[in-house]
């Protein structure tokens, strides 16, 4: 690209005043991005607790302009209208915020939706009525097929629309990419990208400063259906009553964060055995990586979660289900796979790796998280992306 594009990010989920971690794997992406285009990003954040208003919040951090456009969702108007006045207020915050968005910031060369499907139909309505490109990159994992929740006529043939006229569609996994195309969503230009990794920050920990116990984590959104934490539990009690010589760490916060607190309560899963940490950032997050000697992810479903990047970027090896796009990534030279809620597997893989983990050599574990979710690797996908189909 000989001068810098103007590329407007269209995202379904975002760092926002009520939750500041969502959404953060793709104001990633819009900050890798801002170091060889000019980035803005334009969120439509429905505002529970508001009526009819519409509040645009804007900001302009590491060389991303962001305006956030929070409206309204608290209705009078009977039930039946509630869903349809819902769907006419986020077009009404995307046309304030497209306005606002070339006012203060410029008209986008190019359009890149995050996450379908009625984003999509408002990159599509740009392309059609104003003549700009969009891309897509898609996270859902509706479209798996263990999720079943990919549903609804008119949502289907909106979706193959939105996807035939983008210029690229990237996920984060093959897997991701097949289930799509199995649904019919075709376009001629998939790719792969992945989820980022700031490698400089997330690094292995000396060995001299591991702890006498060996310790493993798990860290997710405590959303059990998908992450299966209470499958996890059941297997760490069994562990607990052959073995007294590890620590397990379980990171995070979410809707079912009590409950599985008190699951464990339940199965008489205390200290030090187990031990809940709440959510971690930054620095203490880090830090919970290097103190461990494992990570272990239980999912029913997921695509290619960031936490196993990060693992890897710390050295360490991974016991995770064999479900999206972890085998992708996870094999015998950096982790074990199982499958899906085997929780007989888990406990012999929990097993082998607390006598086996210091095998694996966290120098070449490394090595993928550099080789894939490094900056430099993923910013050259972008820039690659966008160089596609400006020119």
């Amino acid at each position: 690209m000989k001068t810098s594009p103007k590329v407007l990010f269209l995202a379904r989920w975002y760092p926002d005043r009520y939750d500041p971690m969502t959404g953060l794997f793709i104001q990633r992406h819009a900050e890798l991005a801002s170091g060889f285009a000019e980035v803005a990003v334009l969120y439509l954040r429905a505002a529970p607790d508001k009526r009819q208003s519409f509040f645009i919040e804007q900001k302009d951090e590491n060389k991303v302009y962001t305006a956030i456009v929070y409206y309204g969702t608290k209705s009078a108007f009977p039930k039946f209208m509630v869903k349809w006045m819902a769907g006419f207020r986020f077009v009404m915050a995307f046309l304030k915020g497209y306005s606002f968005i070339q006012n203060n910031w410029n008209k986008p060369d190019l359009v890149h939706v995050n996450v379908l499907t009625r984003l999509g139909l408002l990159a599509l309505y740009l392309r059609c009525f104003k003549g700009i490109k969009y891309v897509i990159t898609e996270h859902w994992s509706r479209y798996l097929p263990i999720t079943g929740t990919y549903k609804g006529f008119l949502r289907k043939v909106a979706t193959r629309l939105v996807v035939k006229h983008a210029s690229a569609v990237s996920t984060v996994s093959e897997n991701l990419a097949s289930a799509m195309q199995s649904h019919g969503l075709h376009n001629p230009n998939y790719l792969i990208l992945p989820n980022v990794v700031d490698c400089e920050e997330y690094i292995p920990a000396p060995a001299e400063s591991k702890g006498k116990v060996t310790r493993f984590m798990h860290i997710s959104c405590f959303e059990d259906r998908s992450k299966n934490i209470s499958g996890l539990l059941r297997t760490i009690t069994k562990l607990s009553l052959h073995r007294n010589d590890f620590e397990c760490i379980m990171v995070g916060e979410g809707v079912d964060f009590e409950k599985l607190k008190s699951l464990a309560k339940e199965l008489e899963l205390k200290a030090p055995i187990l031990q809940f940490t709440g959510l971690l950032e930054g620095e203490k997050l880090v830090e919970a990586y290097q103190s461990s000697d494992f990570m272990v992810m239980f999912s029913n479903y997921e695509n290619m979660p960031v936490v196993i990047s990060e693992s890897f970027a710390c050295g360490l090896p991974v016991v995770a289900t064999s479900v999206g796009g972890i085998p992708e990534y996870v094999n015998d030279t950096n982790g074990r796979l199982i499958a899906v809620g085997d929780e007989a597997a888990l406990l012999g893989a929990i097993g082998f790796m607390l006598d086996n983990y210091s095998s694996f050599d966290p120098g070449k574990i490394r090595e993928t998280a550099v080789a894939v979710f490094s900056k430099q690797a993923v910013a050259g996908k972008l820039k690659e992306l966008y160089s596609f189909v400006i020119n």
